[in-house]
């Protein structure tokens, strides 16, 4: 059976702070061979770092969310610049639009991902987009400042949105959001996503699958997120393990 790639969690959350060690050097035994920690603010960055120089089977992605905008200087921006470069990164992120909450200024989160979309692209690093609420901003944004290389993670749009995401070359990350029994728009979107572009997420500790939904969100909880693609595609696990596995070396550019 094919390991799992986790291609989004965050490990250096305070939630896990009472077992982190344990629970990370378990991961292999799990059937996870992999997982990329990723930052949503240059301190949580740091750490997300730290842990990739810890595990050999964990990597990082390094950036700043845009609720966190607030606090991102020119100090962290400099820090960024460097950081990007160290062998353990594999994307930067994650960075985007959030308009659900109203504390930080549109203008402001805009600046901050244009400024990151920028940097990727003079470093040639793939990107991971976080977007709620903000589908055709973002969408704009990415046509006019990126080259397609990259994640829209924790995927949570239309099927159509979906497909204007794919033409522009981007992968789409897929959790446990898949297997709530509100999440039909989703899997309307998964039906027309091919497994090709497809990769699969945690967002560990958040967005456990049913029926684990309310506790803290782990990369083995993966396997019921694959279960239920499995039963949405028409195909068998294996194959949304390979294609999955396939996927995330491939935009995260790791060798097999």
């Amino acid at each position: 059976m094919r390991d799992i790639f986790d291609t989004h969690v965050h490990y250096d959350d305070d939630a896990f702070d009472e077992d982190r060690d344990e629970l990370i050097r378990s991961l292999p035994l799990s059937g996870v061979a992999k997982a990329v920690d990723v930052g949503a603010s240059i301190a949580s960055s740091k750490k997300a770092l730290e842990l990739a120089h810890t595990y050999d089977h964990i990597y990082c992605a390094l950036g700043v969310h845009p609720e966190e905008v607030h606090s991102f200087d020119e100090e962290g921006r400099q820090w960024l610049i460097s950081a990007l470069d160290d062998n353990k990164c594999v994307a930067l992120g994650e960075i985007g639009l959030d308009y659900h909450w109203k504390d930080v200024d549109p203008a402001d989160q805009k600046e901050a991902f244009i400024w990151q979309l920028k940097l990727a692209a003079s470093k040639d690093i793939t990107v991971v987009i976080h977007s709620r609420e903000a589908a055709r901003d973002t969408a704009d944004i990415l046509k006019e400042y990126h080259n397609g290389c990259g994640i829209i993670h924790c995927f949570s749009y239309s099927k159509e949105m979906a497909l204007e995401f794919l033409d522009m070359g981007y992968y789409i990350g897929i959790g446990g959001v898949l297997t709530y029994k509100n999440a039909k728009k989703l899997v309307e979107a998964a039906l027309a996503i091919p497994m090709e572009r497809i990769v699969l997420e945690t967002d560990g500790p958040y967005l456990s699958p049913e029926p684990l939904r309310g506790k803290r969100n782990i990369s083995p909880n993966i396997a019921y997120v694959i279960t239920k693609l499995a039963q949405i595609k028409g195909i068998t696990e294996e194959e949304v393990r390979e294609h999955a596995w396939v996927n995330a070396h491939r935009i995260y550019r790791l060798k097999i």
